[in-house]
Order: structure tokens, then sequence, then C-alpha cells
């Protein structure tokens, strides 16, 4: 199965508690619900179109326990993104979790990486991971994720979980697509292109002159 990253980012790299005042306050975070000022048709069909390819779906502790909660509680059939979450494979990672209680849902709660490859490994469509920020800092640093699917929205929340921490590993991403929505928000799906590039500019006789890697 394809690994897939799908988040929701402020300008400023933030992905903490987009959805609601209460989502995540882990940290003192209070600038929650930052997401809901944009969602209109355009970014519900983005969304829809991302669960609408889900096989199975992957999650931290914490976006598991928030996303258990609120979705769980949604039966109308003709909801993409609740019929999805109710109904597919879902594997939490967490070293406390004993009764993940959600239907269809198992834990992880060692040696992360070599349980995603297993997952990866089995046949099928995709594996989605959705906000989840400490498990996509592991997956990212160790090479695993194999297409990154961000909606990055038009403020700054000046603090919070970022996506990319400080340390995370290097490297370059092609960008597949990108769409923007009549709010504002932009759609980008990236996928890695190995190692970062670097380069130089210098004036050579009153000229620029790009010297690539």
């Amino acid at each position: 199965m394809k690994l897939t990253l799908n988040v929701f980012l402020s300008l400023d790299g933030v992905m903490q508690g987009p959805g609601g005042p209460d989502e995540d306050r882990s940290g003192g975070f209070d600038q929650g619900g930052w997401v809901v000022p944009f969602v209109d048709e355009e970014f519900g069909a983005i969304v829809d179109a991302w669960f609408a390819q889900t096989d199975e779906i992957l999650f931290g502790r914490t976006t598991y326990d928030m996303m258990h909660a609120f979705w769980s509680q949604i039966t109308d059939p003709d909801d993409v993104v609740a019929t999805v979450l109710n109904t597919r494979p879902k594997h939490v990672v967490s070293t406390t979790l004993r009764d993940p209680g959600w239907q269809n849902s198992s834990v992880i709660a060692r040696d992360v990486p070599a349980a995603v490859e297993r997952l990866k490994a089995k046949p099928g469509g995709e594996l989605q991971v959705h906000g989840s920020c400490t498990l996509a800092h592991t997956l990212h640093d160790a090479g695993l994720i194999d297409e990154y699917r961000l909606i990055i929205f038009p403020v700054v929340v000046g603090r919070g979980k970022r996506l990319f921490r400080d340390g995370s590993a290097p490297g370059s991403l092609t960008l597949v697509r990108s769409t923007t929505t009549s709010s504002g928000a932009v759609a980008l799906t990236l996928q890695p292109a190995g190692s970062l590039g670097h380069g130089d500019i210098e004036v050579i006789d009153g000229k620029e002159v790009i010297h690539p890697a």
C-alpha cells in the first residue's frame, strides 16, 4: 500500500487543533478551530477525495481519540469521511492504549517503523495518516511517506505543533498537483524526490550566475 500523509497546515506550519478549540489544547494551545472559517464545498470535496482512496488508516493516539469521539457519532451513510472512518481498518500508535474501542481498530505498541513497513507491504491502495503530529515526524524521518497531501490555510497561528520540526530529515519534494479554493486555502500533493539539493549564486563580470550542485 502507498502511505499518504494528509494534513491541514497554517501558513507558519502549525497543524495543531485545526478543527475546534478543544481538539488539542496540549502545551497550552489556545488557537484551536483555525480551519473552520475556510470550510466550504471546495474544501469538503478535497477532503472527501482523500478519504475515498482509503484502504486502511494509521493514527497517533491524540488524533485517534479525537477522531473516535467525533466521527463515531455520525451515522449518515452519505458522509464519505464518517463511512470510511467507521468501517475501514484503523491502526493507532500507543504504548498505553489496551482497548481502542472503535470498531476495526488495532494497536501498534512498539517498533513503529517496522510495523508500518509491514502494513505498507500488504496489497491494497492507500494506508492513510491524518493529522497525528508525532507519528508524522517519525514516518517522515524514517522515509516511509510516499505522498504528502497538505492543505495550507492563509492564517498565522503563532505557535503549536508543527509538521516539520527543527531537525526534521532534509530532502526534496516534487509537486504533483495543486489547487486553490475560493476561500484561499491551497491544496498541495507532493512526493519525495530524493536528497536536498544545494548550489551557489555569485556575481561574475556584473552578472548573476547560478551554480547548481
